[in-house]
């Protein structure tokens, strides 16, 4: 009834893709990418017709990665965006399905919001990727400072530095998509 794909974002398509033929009529098909325009789109692209695509994006998380870096509080309080399709916003059927993923997001204790996708992604844009980058171009930028050492940056670094390192040892496949598809 409910698929949520939680792949990165440059593989939703062909996850969309290898499931389809198992996709249930009238089931809702959703995500959790960093970036909604490019994610709808490969989820439209190769959805099944009668299959509900609506986009959402989880802002909650650490800088790990993958199942094991899960926790049972993970989303509660947080935002949940979910980017409903423009031509489906008088399709009754599709909005009944926006609707079930919207309980889904606020049982998990989500706060949700709806946004068109395009403005997501700038929003993401500002509060969230572009200070992924910075923060990599930092801390990657002081790793090829020779004449500093390892010691000294650790040594002499005060907490807005860790927070960069912190934010920049994300996930470098899922963070290299996000700059891919939201330029």
């Amino acid at each position: 009834d409910l698929v949520i794909i939680a792949t990165p974002v440059l593989t939703i398509g062909a996850v969309t893709r290898d499931i389809a033929e198992h996709l249930k009529p009238g089931a809702t098909l959703s995500d959790v990418g960093s970036v909604k325009h490019a994610a709808a789109q490969a989820m439209i692209g190769h959805a099944p017709e009668n299959v509900f695509v609506v986009p959402a994006h989880p802002v909650a998380g650490t800088e790990h990665s993958g199942p094991d870096a899960g926790f049972a509080d993970l989303f509660r309080n947080r935002w949940t965006l979910i980017t409903p399709r423009e031509d489906r916003k008088d399709d009754a059927a599709y909005q009944a399905a926006v609707q079930t993923l919207v309980a889904f997001w606020q049982a998990l204790g989500a706060n949700v919001e709806l946004m068109e996708e395009r403005h997501h992604d700038l929003v993401l844009a500002v509060t969230s990727h572009l200070p992924h980058l910075i923060a990599y171009t930092i801390v990657g930028s002081a790793n090829d400072l020779e004449n500093v050492t390892e010691s000294e940056v650790m040594k002499f670094s005060a907490g807005g530095f860790r927070d960069f390192t912190r934010i920049a040892a994300s996930d470098p496949t899922m963070w290299r998509d996000v700059f891919l598809t939201n330029k």
